[in-house]
């Protein structure tokens, strides 16, 4: 048998059905293995009238250090970067690149991924932290763009987009597709998320800057999440938001996360394009989401029961009745909690 990696104490502010340990949330994880039929483990979920639709659901994350630490998800044996994904495609039919956000991917590792997955396998990358108005590390921008940066900026430890010359704007827009082009070309590359921070607000400037990001990423899939809730705030800023995502051809993600802050958002199952919806579950440990100084993952730290996940289902069906595709993507990555998310939603579908 696969040893257990040692469970962490219990966090303080999570009874024990949300933050059970490694152990248990694998044992609800194989017994929503148990109720999928074996063809269907791996693949997307057939759905809607004459299984014209399809739902897809899988986690935001395959890499976490919480997530690859040994008997937490990927059996014994299974430790190099390729055998991860590979085991990883065979359980889930999407996933979500995370790292593309604090780094900009690079075409090789891109091909590798192409290679290592199913034919039908789909990645969702998330934009890089200047792509969306964010701050990057400056240690973390290719060499290339680095030594290009003017000297007051490469001596700074962050900084953000608009600090950049335009061109180096542009290349790192252009360094983004086209590092992602050995997924385009496999057909694997289901979109990018342009997630936003809480201090982008709905102005005309912002959805100016929305606008030009559609146009920079023509042709490829585009999904967008808000972290204000003032996007949602009313019925008239809510018909807004979602009247902008269609004029754009841009998809609204609905969110499932901590409420009561200002990053919150409500889970509004909207579809805005056609072909594509997504929803990203964040777990809802509202204690350390807006928190300063505490690790990404402990954000995520959270495991939905049985009976939260049930509410969440009717708002994918919701979603799946209208969109071609319906990608659910488990985003409480801490440990196997999102493996286990995702596990269980499957088994309310098949």
């Amino acid at each position: 048998m696969t040893p257990r990696a040692a469970a962490p104490r219990p966090a303080p502010d999570l009874d024990s059905a949300h933050d059970p340990g490694f152990a248990v949330a694998s044992e609800r994880a194989e017994r929503a293995l148990d109720s999928i039929p074996p063809d269907l483990v791996g693949a997307p979920i057939p759905w809607g009238p004459n299984h014209s639709h399809e739902i897809r659901i899988g986690t935001a994350s395959w890499t976490d250090p919480t997530m690859t630490r040994a008997g937490v998800f990927y059996p014994r044996g299974v430790s190099s970067a390729e055998d991860r994904l590979r085991y990883y495609a065979s359980q889930f039919p999407v996933v979500e690149v995370d790292s593309s956000y604090y780094s900009l991917p690079e075409r090789p590792t891109a091909a590798l991924w192409a290679e290592r997955t199913p034919r039908d396998f789909t990645f969702f990358a998330k934009a890089h932290a200047l792509m969306t108005g964010q701050p990057t590390e400056v240690a973390r921008l290719p060499k290339d763009i680095f030594e290009l940066l003017p000297p007051e900026l490469a001596e700074k430890t962050k900084l953000y987009a608009a600090d950049l010359p335009l061109e180096l704007q542009d290349a790192v827009w252009d360094r983004f597709v086209d590092a992602l082009g050995p997924l385009i070309d496999a057909d694997k590359l289901g979109g990018i998320l342009l997630q936003y921070p809480r201090w982008f607000l709905p102005n005309p400037e912002n959805k100016h800057q929305i606008a030009q990001s559609a146009e920079r990423l023509r042709g490829i899939p585009v999904a967008v999440e808000f972290r204000n809730h003032m996007w949602y705030g009313s019925e008239k800023s809510t018909q807004w938001t979602l009247d902008m995502l269609r004029d754009l051809s841009l998809t609204h993600v609905i969110v499932d996360g901590p409420q009561g802050l200002t990053s919150s958002v409500p889970a509004v199952p909207a579809v805005t394009t056609p072909s594509l919806s997504i929803v990203r579950l964040h777990g809802r440990r509202a204690a350390t989401w807006e928190a300063a100084k505490v690790p990404t993952v402990e954000r995520y730290r959270y495991l939905y029961s049985p009976q939260e996940l049930t509410g969440i289902a009717e708002k994918i069906e919701d979603a799946a009745e209208d969109a071609d595709v319906t990608v659910v993507l488990a985003n409480n990555c801490y440990a196997n909690y999102g493996a286990t998310t995702a596990r269980e939603l499957a088994a309310l579908f098949v």
